[in-house]
């Protein structure tokens, strides 16, 4: 396809933060032109991640102010550079965590380019191409090379596709690399928050036989009723942990902060995987368990261009939609604060093109 080209104002309103606080507020600023590798993409929504907290509140220690966060990003093409084929504008596409990458190392020919090595470039706080910081997706557009961006199916509600961009690939990534798409396999998901939420629904979507593990009885008619999963446990009942023993193909562990591995290393099977994408902290465990039973642990972050492509795909087709609470930006430091306590059924979706203009 040949360039597609209009007058067009650099000039981009979103949200930022300013200091540690994490306090975000209206912010304009400019994006690069467009390059004849590039897309311009005229964002509609914009998924909340707990990321966005992270590097809002500088819980990195390197943020770069003013930041505008957010990575689960979609949004409908304005303008096509030179060299891109087979997008045009009107087409509507997704970009998630990273926005560049080198291109030549081994990860990035295998299309893993999240693990780059010479280091992916962030949807947001990093270094662009011209040298400015990237800004994410609580904007108005964004401009990005083609390379990182992805075709959202037709008939698949933008608003559904953003949670996928971050939340999805977490845990769609890690299922696929350890061949858990295969029925009547049985998956342990711990943690029902936006992840973990979606685990449930490709497990299911996979034809696997789903437990949920949570510190709440309160999550049981959800996870069991509008969810699916077969089965709902009470991590901290012993008795019911027990009957489980040696039960378990894989686990997808969402859960951040500190918590026990021992209960779920005796609820897997011998040559069981437990897979971390949660930030759990520290990791302390009893090594017999791994040892004596072949077992493993597994760690996962996002996923490369071709595996979210095959995601989005695979959602459309088989009609898995995230659960979502759409907001205004105006509303997003409230949602922040929400999501801190856990207050969300299971993911914060800003409504861009109704509520930043």
């Amino acid at each position: 396809m040949n360039a597609q080209r209009k007058a067009v104002n650099n000039n981009c309103l979103g949200w930022a933060a300013r200091d540690p606080s994490g306090i975000l507020s209206p912010y304009e600023f400019s994006r690069r032109d467009v390059g004849d590798e590039d897309v311009r993409i005229r964002i509609t929504h914009c998924g909340i991640c707990y990321a966005d907290i992270l590097w809002t509140r500088n819980k990195t220690g390197h943020t770069k102010y003013p930041i505008v966060p957010g990575h689960e990003i979609v949004g409908v093409v304005e303008e096509v550079g030179t060299n891109v084929n087979g997008i045009k504008v009107g087409d509507r596409l997704g970009v998630g965590t990273f926005v560049n990458s080198c291109r030549d190392c081994e990860y990035c020919e295998e299309k893993l380019e999240n693990h780059c090595s010479k280091g992916a470039v962030h949807t947001f706080d990093a270094v662009d191409v011209d040298g400015s910081i990237t800004k994410g997706g609580y904007s108005t557009f964004i401009v990005v090379d083609h390379r990182y961006c992805h075709r959202i199916p037709e008939n698949y509600p933008l608003e559904s596709a953003a949670p996928l961009l971050c939340a999805g690939i977490t845990v769609y990534t890690p299922m696929i690399r350890h061949k858990m798409n295969q029925p009547g396999k049985s998956l342990g998901v711990i943690g029902l928050g936006g992840l973990g939420h979606l685990a449930v629904k490709f497990g299911k979507a996979f034809g696997l036989k789903v437990t949920v593990f949570s510190t709440s009885i309160n999550k049981k008619e959800e996870a069991l009723s509008l969810l699916g999963a077969d089965k709902f446990v009470v991590s901290s009942d012993e008795e019911e942990m027990k009957a489980l023993a040696g039960s378990l193909d894989f686990i997808i562990d969402t859960a951040s902060g500190n918590h026990p591995f021992d209960p779920y290393m005796k609820v897997l099977k011998t040559g069981g995987v437990l897979a971390l994408v949660g930030y759990p902290g520290e990791l302390k465990l009893d090594s017999l368990y791994l040892l004596r039973g072949m077992k493993t642990i597994s760690g996962s972050a996002t996923g490369g261009t071709k595996m979210r492509q095959e995601m989005l795909d695979f959602c459309a087709a088989n009609k898995i939609y995230p659960e979502i609470e759409k907001v205004p930006i105006q509303y997003v430091n409230e949602a922040l604060e929400r999501l801190i306590k856990r207050d969300v059924k299971y993911r914060f979706v800003i409504d861009i093109e109704n509520s930043l203009k």
